[in-house]
Formats: C-alpha cells, sequence, structure tokens
C-alpha cells in the first residue's frame, strides 16, 4: 500500500505502517521509529500480555471446562479464561458440538467446572442448531455424574444461551460491540462462541482484497480481544479449514497467518477411520489436538460425538466395527 502523511491519523495507522514507510514519512531514524512502533503497540493494548505461567496456573484462577475429564485433561483443565481459542476442523467432525457444549458448561458454578453465566452464540452460516442444544440439555445428568443431580435440574440451560445470527461482516461487529459487550456488563454471559470465522470473510472479499481483508480480520480479533481480557471471557471461535497444499490431502486452518496470530490457543478436530459403539449407540470416532498453546504441549485425543456430547475415548481398538 502507498502511504503518505495524511495517512498517519492514529495509533492504529502508525501500527499498521511497515517501519520503512514510517522512517520515510516521519524522517525519524530506524532505531526512532521502532520506539515509535512501541510506544503506539503499548497505547493500543490495553490489558497487560499474558504469560504462559499465567495460563499454566490458570488466569485468575478460572478456566472453563467442557465437562469430559478426558478432554479436560487434554486441555489442562478447560479453555483459559482470557484469550482466543481457535477450534478449526471439516465440516462434520464434531466443531459445533463442541461449541454448544461449553455453551452449556458455562452455566456450572465455578467449583463445577463452570463461570456461572450464560454463553452468547454468534451464528455466521448455519442455522443454529436448537434441537440438538435441546437434546444436550436432556442428557446433562448423564454427561455431568460429577455434579449433584438437583443442581442440574435446578438450572435454566437454555434461557441462558443467547444466539445472534450475522449474516453480513458489519452486523457481526455490531453484535459484537453492542451486544455482546451488554450482555457481559450485565453478567449474563462469561463466553463468546463465534461459529464460523471464516464463514463472512470469505464471501466478502475477493482475492485481490487480501489488505483490506487483513485490517477487518485484525479489527474483529482486537474487539475479541478487548472484550475477553475486559471481561475475563473465553472466546471460542471455530474456524473452517482449507487445503494445505493442492496437491496434499492435508488441511489447515482458514485466514492464514493474519488471523493465526491472533489466536492464542489452536485446537484441530478430524474424523479418524473407525466407528465406536456403546450399547445402542455408535459414534465415528474424531480427534481433539493441540496445535499450539502457550501452556499446553501439541498432543492429541481420541474421541466421540454421543447424545449427551463430545467424550474422550481412551481405548477404541476393542470397540471398533
Amino acid at each position: 500500500m502507498d502511504w503518505d502523511k495524511k495517512s498517519l491519523k492514529s495509533v492504529q495507522d502508525v501500527v499498521c505502517a511497515s517501519a520503512p514507510d514510517l522512517q520515510r514519512l516521519t524522517g525519524l531514524s530506524n532505531s526512532d521509529v521502532q520506539q515509535l512502533i512501541t510506544a503506539a503497540a503499548a497505547v493500543c493494548r490495553r490489558h497487560p500480555p499474558i504469560t504462559a505461567q499465567q495460563l499454566q496456573h490458570g488466569v485468575s484462577g478460572a478456566q472453563l471446562r467442557l465437562g469430559c475429564p478426558v478432554l479436560d485433561r487434554l486441555l489442562r483443565g478447560g479453555l483459559p479464561v482470557g484469550g482466543i481459542t481457535e477450534l478449526a476442523g471439516e465440516s462434520g467432525t464434531g466443531k459445533t458440538q463442541v461449541g454448544l457444549q461449553l455453551s452449556l458448561s458455562v452455566q456450572y458454578p465455578a467449583e463445577h467446572g463452570g463461570l456461572g453465566a450464560g454463553a452468547l452464540y454468534v451464528c455466521t452460516e448455519d442455522s443454529f442448531p436448537i434441537k440438538r442444544l435441546h437434546q444436550l440439555i436432556g442428557e446433562q445428568v448423564c454427561l455431568r455424574s460429577d455434579v449433584p443431580a438437583d443442581l442440574v435440574s435446578s438450572l435454566c440451560f437454555s434461557d441462558h444461551v443467547y444466539i445472534e445470527h450475522a449474516a453480513d461482516l458489519d452486523s457481526l461487529l455490531v453484535c459484537l460491540t453492542r451486544r455482546a459487550r451488554l450482555l457481559l456488563t450485565r453478567g449474563l454471559v462469561r463466553l463468546i462462541v463465534v461459529d464460523s470465522v471464516a464463514a463472512l470473510f470469505r464471501t466478502e472479499f475477493q482475492a485481490d482484497d487480501w489488505l483490506e481483508r487483513n485490517r477487518q480480520l485484525l479489527t474483529f480479533s482486537s474487539m475479541l480481544h478487548h472484550l475477553s481480557q475486559e471481561f475475563s471471557t473465553p472466546v471460542l471461535c471455530i474456524n473452517q479449514v482449507t487445503p494445505s497444499r493442492p496437491s496434499l490431502s492435508t488441511v489447515s486452518p482458514a485466514l492464514g497467518l493474519a488471523w493465526a496470530n491472533q489466536v492464542m490457543v489452536r485446537l484441530m478436530m478430524s474424523r479418524l477411520q473407525g466407528t465406536v459403539v456403546r450399547g445402542d449407540q455408535s459414534s465415528a470416532l474424531r480427534r481433539l489436538e493441540v496445535v499450539f498453546a502457550p501452556h499446553l504441549a501439541r498432543d492429541g485425543q481420541n474421541a466421540a460425538v454421543w447424545r449427551e456430547g463430545l467424550r474422550g475415548v481412551e481405548s477404541w481398538a476393542s470397540n471398533r466395527k
């Protein structure tokens, strides 16, 4: 992009410009330009960075559990509170199941792995799976056998899942700046789920619009970061995948490095060969993998989707059809 002096109107413009452009426009030395960028970044960052040690011990002493001990062990207790967690995978791998499960788990009190509030679930492509949500609610006693049954029955789960549909990028940004902030300020929600993050950015921008798309991605991620840090709220962004290379069968999360650099934890879901059978139920075998996280080792865990939700599968070979 061609920059001129009129382009530098705010600290955000300074952060977005490259060091050579700033040096050319301002006449400053390279070391002075680096100090300028550091100062501008400090102004834009409202909250101090989170260290890996803080995450390892639980930021603010809280984490959001999935409700399955096997999967929560993989995540060292659950989703970190404060930061963006991305869950990527192909269609049908179980990503939305995780989003729904967390939307219920967040409503439990802290002593049972929740955060004592509801969830804001933002749909950007498919309609919200309300029937599946009600099925999960009906099976909570089965999934959460660690929680007293009277406590489970006392929670009005469906009343605390706030559903929004964003048909375009503008409505998504409005939802985050107004609706999400209002719900968080009132203490009604402590989880934001965006399903999916790639849909709108893929449909609204052509290949030649990559620079504007990246700008909008940074605006979107900045909103999520500010909400997450200000209200100690975990954010789950469900993402699509693209082929890593045309000649290979492997896939990678959509939206490239511009988005990857905004994510604190990246998880991936995939379907494996094989079927798991349990009583009168059967499920295709899945795998949940930690791709990167500052506090987690790269690891994975097999899982299956049952009526009550996603559960880890520790020994599946004997159960294959």
